[in-house]
């Protein structure tokens, strides 16, 4: 599959969905799209593992807990390899480490490589544990021959990644394994890639293993200014990790605490990170808005239930994987605008809340911009009080 002019990642995920199911290639859990796909013959492409003299080599494999890779989990514990696992969302901590009952059979084994077994079978593994990882398996949406991968657009692979870096558990030449069916390795545009982005060294599908030979240096830790607040809130490892490098004498400034002055022409909107003390006025509205004015990052949440409260949307969002840097809530009028950092975390966010519902109510999702003037009258035009601008 070739990248035709001025697609974006979110287009590539796109693709790559709406083909693996319309072509029956993918498998449970279903649908794919916004996920890690898993598809038919993971297991197959799982064991090309094995021809690798650096598995055979490794004492200590990091794998992703995504459906598709569960077929390395099962050969690292035959192997009796230590298997470190990624806590979900990185909410509990970084790794844990499985830990099947002694004597286990293959039978046991098959259940301590699934997503319940890594629930069940586990011990954490803190900041403060000497972790050598000696090979990294990611999941991926996408992934071209050069080793440049797309993930399904939250980051964590590539935040697990830096933050093992920082924790001294892996170096520029740990070699980094992804497994996808073939319709996954496409032609992927490097103005695409991101400092942050990981590549990969060594792609494996069910017929192919792809050496990819990337030069393209690794992730060389955190990049704390692409953190932001919110994110710090919802992954406590990562406030531990800011803190040592803080004391290490380096820049963590977030995202967020980065304070700009509004440009002339957006004096009414003010940017993400700035904070209005609650005795400053908000400014007076400007008459009715056009589309137009609308920041292309926000996006419109309509029909809102009735006796909907503001605690039940963050919730409803933080499950969708679409939790905004800000929330404004209008929810006399039944509906509410979620800021996010860019526009393509504003498009990514709308696919994700698709049908999302609240009670009896399927809520109206879509980019505030392609909202008519009157819905946006008296939304948009300035920036709500800090009272009415909960942040999630």
């Amino acid at each position: 599959m070739e990248a035709r002019a001025g697609i974006s990642k979110q287009d590539i995920r796109e693709q790559i969905w709406d083909y693996m199911e319309s072509q029956n290639l993918a498998d449970f859990p279903r649908p794919v799209h916004h996920r890690i796909p898993n598809f038919k013959g993971s297991y197959l492409a799982c064991q090309g593992i094995k021809d690798l003299d650096i598995f055979a080599r490794t004492q200590e494999v990091k794998v992703d807990p995504d459906k598709p890779l569960e077929g390395v989990r099962l050969l690292a514990l035959q192997s009796q390899k230590t298997l470190l696992v990624p806590t979900p969302r990185l909410r509990t901590g970084l790794f844990n480490k499985i830990t099947p009952p002694p004597g286990a059979s293959k039978d046991v084994l098959r259940k301590c490589a699934t997503s319940q077994g890594v629930r069940n079978h586990s011990v954490p593994v803190g900041l403060d544990s000497r972790v050598l990882v000696d090979l990294v398996v990611v999941g991926s949406v996408a992934v071209s021959e050069k080793g440049w991968r797309i993930g399904k657009g939250e980051g964590y692979a590539d935040l697990e990644y830096a933050m093992m870096v920082s924790m001294g558990a892996v170096s520029q030449g740990t070699p980094v394994v992804t497994i996808v069916h073939d319709c996954q390795v496409v032609d992927i545009p490097e103005a695409l890639l991101e400092d942050h982005d990981l590549t990969v060294d060594y792609i494996l599908t069910p017929t192919r293993v792809i050496t990819t030979g990337c030069a393209r240096p690794k992730p060389a830790g955190i990049i704390w200014s692409k953190i932001s607040c919110e994110m710090m809130g919802r992954i406590p490892i990562l406030r531990s990790l800011r803190s040592r490098e803080k004391q290490a004498g380096k820049d963590v400034t977030l995202q967020d605490e980065h304070q700009h002055l509004p440009e002339p022409h957006s004096q009414h909107t003010a940017p993400p990170g700035t904070v209005r003390r609650p005795r400053d006025p908000p400014p007076q509205e400007s008459g009715p808005v056009q589309a137009g004015d609308v920041p292309s990052n926000t996006v419109y949440v309509g029909n809102l239930p009735r006796d909907t409260r503001v605690s039940e949307l963050k919730r409803a969002l933080r499950g969708r994987g679409a939790a905004p840097l800000r929330l404004t809530w209008q929810g006399l009028q039944h509906r509410a605008f979620l800021h996010y950092q860019d526009p393509a975390a504003a498009q990514q966010a709308v696919s994700c809340l698709q049908g999302l519902h609240l009670g009896a109510n399927t809520l109206s999702v879509a980019l505030a911009r392609q909202q008519t003037a009157s819905d946006l009258v008296g939304s948009c035009a300035r920036e709500p009080h800090p009272d009415h601008c909960p942040t999630i």
